[in-house]
């Protein structure tokens, strides 16, 4: 066996395992294609893979390490809930929030009922401060959350509540379309609430999952984004100033329980800490490639100064 593959089998057990080429001229695409079941079984039980040290050729490289190497086709980012970029084909911007905000850790598109199975993120350029991709395994963080906190969110699951009227996405974008019909048809397909309000305004209700059984593992895992959500993920005075100038019904997203009850502000304090003592974070090099399952991994970003580009699949 490689040491390669040596490190997938078990020699290390650290989130991410790193991995490099065994020479230098191998090509990234074909070895993942060569040993894509043995790298999909170990990303199971890992959950997730960096690939340091091997030759990237830009974004046509990394697309085809994914069509080619995975032997998947890159998903479209719909139901978008922060803004990003296409790139190329589906390649996207990663979120394009402004370099002194922290992005809290998320499994992507866990406010919804569908997602990818995997996020695979390419360093084109590091920063020259700051601007890590932290990660944490989610299911340790769920085994940080308390008893108590679980239970109430898996009794009712979490709802999302979204209000498209400027201070946030519009809804064209989040829907990737101009067409009314087009949007409650999406909606209807998702099992999403929505009301159309005066003005063009969109209002949107979602009730997702707050845990979930890893579909290959069957292990349990912290799944959902209520922490991103809710308002009290904003700055103390932005929440003061909506809740000065807007009934709490129309802000721009919130988060409650699946019932319409509310979630406490000590509850979410107690998953960020859950998340915060899972955290891994190390600096990004040019040409990394990581890649998540994205059920077992969170991730989320921290500010950075100086030029920036990370870009993202999702298979």
């Amino acid at each position: 066996m490689s040491a390669v593959m040596n490190a997938l089998s078990g020699g290390q057990h650290e989130l991410p395992v790193v991995v490099g080429p065994p020479r230098r001229d191998t090509d990234i695409v074909a070895w993942v294609k060569a040993e894509r079941e043995t790298l999909g079984r170990h990303l199971h039980t890992i959950g997730g893979v960096l690939f340091r040290g091997w030759r990237i050729n830009g974004l046509a490289h990394f697309e085809r390490l994914m069509t080619e190497g995975l032997g998947r086709e890159p998903l479209e980012y719909r139901n978008q809930s922060t803004p990003r970029s296409e790139v190329r084909g589906r390649i996207y911007s990663s979120t394009e929030y402004p370099a002194d905000q922290h992005i809290e850790l998320h499994n992507e598109n866990a406010y919804t009922s569908a997602w990818a199975e995997r996020i695979l993120f390419y360093c084109v350029k590091a920063s020259d401060t700051g601007g890590e991709t932290p990660i944490a395994d989610s299911r340790r963080v769920l085994q940080r959350i308390p008893d108590a906190v679980r239970a109430r969110f898996e009794q009712h699951g979490v709802m999302y509540v979204r209000n498209y009227d400027g201070l946030d996405l519009p809804w064209q974008t989040v829907f990737q379309t101009t067409d009314r019909e087009s949007v409650v048809a999406q909606c209807v397909a998702a099992g999403i609430q929505w009301e159309w309000l005066g003005g063009d305004r969109l209002r949107t209700r979602e009730v997702a999952q707050a845990t979930l059984a890893h579909p290959i593992t069957s292990e349990p895992v912290w799944f959902n984004q209520a922490h991103l959500f809710h308002v009290s993920a904003l700055h103390p005075t932005v929440r003061a100033a909506l809740a000065g100038s807007m009934d709490e019904r129309d802000y721009p997203r919130n988060a409650y329980f699946g019932d319409g009850s509310p979630i406490s502000d000590s509850d979410l304090a107690q998953i960020r800490a859950a998340y915060a003592a899972e955290t891994i974070a190390a600096p990004w090099q040019v040409g990394d490639i990581l890649l998540l399952d994205n059920v077992l991994v969170a991730h989320g970003r921290r500010p950075f100064t100086g030029a920036r580009k990370i870009v993202v699949g999702m298979v």
